[in-house]
């Protein structure tokens, strides 16, 4: 990519024209874009979105590149820094992690990652041509994106970036296009290995003792980290995989709306505080080739959660496996070999160089080792002599998600979207709902699925009493088996994926595939695309918003769905929870004034009863009561299964409505609210405090809650202020879309902002519209963009 010397232009409300050759086209804002030049526009409305304008892919890389370093430029250099496997380099062994790891782990985390470039992992999926391998047109794109973040780099100069995260640190540098696919990559495996990274990095064979007294395979320290980590339960590795996402998505189609227009919601729940699960709002126009607005994570360089004028899409996180956990039989005397068939096979071993910075300041190089098996990367819990676990992730070989989403922002229709995902079969981890002008909807499930039947997940499963759920890995019959339309093998083709094609609606809320749409159960489906109809409240609620939209009786007004009521919908702060139990709780403390506590205090409750009694049900900032039924209520999921204390349980024959309510005679369910009431008095908390009060974001009030919500958020105070410790999760990026035949009607809510540099003005402005219900009309139109007062245009010369 030829690179450059350019003329900087910023200019703010006014429309300033690109130099232009004999042959040009009019793009956003008016903007005249030169044929024979290298020009890109950043025009940039209200609430700092950039809309990025150029002739070809080079530059429409290089503009979002250089648009996302203005907002975001130490999450990425951050990042890179991880997987660079650069950590303990710059900050020391056991100095500041990445975001989303384990603290401390930063030598386990280099081991990991610099295994990954010295093995060449990422090149070599790259050297694939496509469809396993990117496009000619994304790899164009990768390399401006990372030339325009690097033009930002060069233009403002590291001493004088805005962010004082990182103003003047060393680690922030020049990116390469390898950086960036090297985001993907991780992006892809976020559900299954990357939480993984440190028990991968931290592997050791547990000390054994030759016939002479000598200890071999592990040194004294290895053994004691090894003795540590050998009794790993199912726990352990669960919650290293049980990653926090999770999402509401519904695509309505000409039967569920009054216009008769197809619409689709938009409502991923991620974490708000951690740079690779963060999303950002951007559209990407090449004249007569690609026009799509919405949302992608962070250093991705596309739109993964958007629309175009004809279509519409979002994405839920899949209730499918996606990594299968192996219980490796070790040889005996020989921790570090299995048994696999009956044949002894050595671990294979790769030794990795890692740089640390010592406390004074000197580097020095450190010998690791990574330990892989034939169904993946060895893991340190649970390692024992008898037993190892391996980790076989379905998107390992996974360069192709890109693909798919360029793909699908080209797509017209919903024939075309569904093409896209079968040529490319890159779709990771998440359901997709999707929606176009013909007024259908569709639903899929096209995410790398591992290739296992009913009969083998019966009868590889081994026992989980000293250990994590695993599969035999003793035996070959217990590995992945393949489809002939798989592009790779060990997964299910498309032939075989959940597909749903509806006029009325699909929905999920990260529920099974069953009831997108109870109409139309789909079944039949292999057990490892999780078909099991219990549904959760958030599911059960979302299913009856649907249903009471459409016949009216939601008390948003005549039936059927407009852009209006679906926002509504979106935020009108519903807790099923509540609805279905909360007048049981009411009536339990009218009975029972007095409870008795966990430590067996007995706790007076009348004046929490009296604000459950006049509670509205929902969880509005300026709700009383929420703060105080989300504290009993997930004290009472943490005493045990639901089922025993439901006052109806749950019934096959009634998927959609059971269980519900509570058992107010049950023991546990009186002293759940009664070690709530006891936790408000120890923490100085009236009852029935404001949830704005509780629940915050850079001080801003948030609505939503943790317990049967809708609109899903849980924070504390200090979210958002710096403290280490305090996070935020939940709604992310909202999106309404209507697909009217004079082109997509759309309102969009990016809750905490698109920039995570708490000195920009957009760190929390967006916080504030969300606090308030309030949503931003999207500008996608060159004369809605040259319309806004707020325009700041930026041109780029390349």
């Amino acid at each position: 990519m030829a690179a450059v010397a350019a003329v900087l232009c910023l200019t703010s409300a006014t429309v300033a024209l690109l130099p232009a050759s004999s042959s040009a086209v009019t793009g956003p804002g008016g903007t005249t874009v030169a044929e024979g030049g290298h020009t890109v526009r950043i025009s940039r409305t209200e609430y700092g979105v950039p809309h990025i304008l150029a002739r070809d892919f080079d530059g429409l890389g290089y503009g979002y590149g250089y648009a996302f370093a203005q907002d975001n430029v130490c999450e990425l250099a951050d990042h890179v820094v991880t997987l660079r496997g650069e950590r303990s380099r710059f900050f020391g062994s056991d100095g500041e992690p990445g975001e989303g790891e384990v603290q401390g782990s930063n030598l386990a985390s280099d081991t990991y990652y610099s295994g990954q470039l010295h093995a060449g992992t990422v090149r070599q999926l790259l050297a694939n041509k496509a469809p396993l391998g990117p496009t000619t047109e994304l790899r164009r794109m990768v390399e401006g994106y990372a030339a325009g973040y690097n033009r930002y780099l060069r233009d403002t100069g590291v001493d004088h970036l805005p962010d004082p995260t990182c103003k003047g640190q060393p680690w922030v540098r020049p990116i390469t296009a390898l950086d960036v696919w090297s985001v993907v990559y991780d992006v892809n495996r976020v559900t299954a290995t990357v939480p993984l990274v440190p028990d991968i990095g931290d592997a050791k064979p547990p000390t054994t003792t030759s016939a002479d007294g000598k200890e071999t395979e592990a040194s004294s320290a290895a053994a004691t980290l090894a003795t540590a980590t050998a009794t790993a339960t199912a726990t352990d590795i669960a919650t290293a995989t049980a990653t926090d996402i999770g999402s509401n998505g519904w695509a309505l189609g000409r039967d569920a709306t009054r216009t008769g227009n197809a619409m689709v919601l938009a409502n991923p729940h991620l974490p708000w505080a951690v740079g690779y699960f963060r999303l950002y709002q951007v559209q990407l126009t090449i004249p007569g080739v690609l026009d799509v607005s919405g949302a992608g994570l962070y250093g991705t360089p596309l739109v993964e959660i958007g629309h175009n004028r004809t279509l519409a899409w979002t994405h839920t996180a899949s209730d499918a496996e996606h990594a299968s956990v192996y219980a490796l039989k070790l040889a005996p005397g020989d921790p570090t070999s299995y048994v696999l068939d009956g044949r002894t096979v050595p671990m294979e071993r790769r030794s990795v160089p890692v740089t640390v910075r010592g406390a004074d300041g000197k580097l020095k190089t450190v010998e690791r080792t990574l330990y892989s098996s034939y169904f993946g990367p060895v893991l340190s819990s649970g390692w024992t002599t008898t037993t190892a676990y391996a980790i076989r992730d379905a998107n390992a070989d996974n360069l192709r998600s890109m693909n798919t989403w360029l793909a699908m922002g080209k797509a017209q229709n919903l024939g075309q979207l569904r093409a896209a995902q079968d040529e490319f079969q890159g779709v990771p981890w998440t359901y997709t709902l999707a929606a176009d002008t013909s007024g259908g909807t569709y639903f899929t499930d096209s995410s790398a699925v591992p290739h296992l039947t009913d009969a083998q997940l019966a009868h590889c499963t081994l026992p989980n009493d000293e250990g994590p759920t695993a599969l035999d890995g003793s035996t070959s019959a217990c590995a992945w088996g393949s489809d002939p339309d798989a592009l790779v093998p060990g997964v299910y083709g498309p032939s075989r994926q959940p597909k749903l094609s509806r006029t009325d609606y699909v929905a999920n809320s990260n529920n099974g595939p069953q009831y997108v749409n109870p109409e139309a159960p789909i079944t039949g489906l292999p057990g490892v695309y999780d078909t099991d109809p219990h549904l959760d409240g958030r599911a059960q609620l979302g299913l009856d918003m649907i249903a009471q939209r459409r016949d009216g009786t939601d008390g948003l007004g005549a039936p059927g769905f407009t852009e209006s009521t679906l926002r509504d919908s979106m935020l009108g702060n519903r807790v099923r929870s509540a609805e279905t139990g909360r007048d049981d709780i009411v009536g339990m403390c009218r009975a029972h004034p007095s409870l008795t506590a966990t430590d067996g205090t007995q706790v007076d409750v009348r004046q929490a009863c009296t604000t459950l009694a006049r509670w509205d049900t929902r969880a509005d900032t300026t709700s009383r009561g929420i703060v105080l039924w989300s504290t009993f209520y997930n004290r009472l999921l943490d005493g045990g299964p639901p089922d025993t204390w439901r006052r109806v349980p749950y019934d096959p024959a009634q998927p959609l409505t059971t269980p519900r309510g509570f058992n107010g005679e049950d023991p546990r369910v009186q002293r759940a609210l009664a070690d709530a009431v006891q936790e408000f008095a120890a923490r100085d908390l009236p009852v029935d405090v404001e949830l704005g009060a509780v629940q915050k974001w850079d001080g801003i009030p948030l609505p939503g809650c943790d317990a049967g919500c809708f609109d899903v958020v849980e924070a504390s105070p200090e979210s958002g202020t710096g403290t280490p410790t305090a996070g935020a999760f939940g709604a992310t990026f909202l999106m309404t879309v209507e697909l009217t035949p004079d082109g997509p009607r759309a309102h969009t809510l990016l809750t905490y902002g698109q920039s995570a540099n708490p000195a920009s003005p957009h760190f929390s402005d967006q916080t504030r519209l969300f606090s308030s219900k309030q949503w931003v009309m999207e500008r996608s139109t060159p004369a809605e963009i040259a319309g806004d007062p707020a325009l700041e245009v930026t041109t780029l010369r390349r």
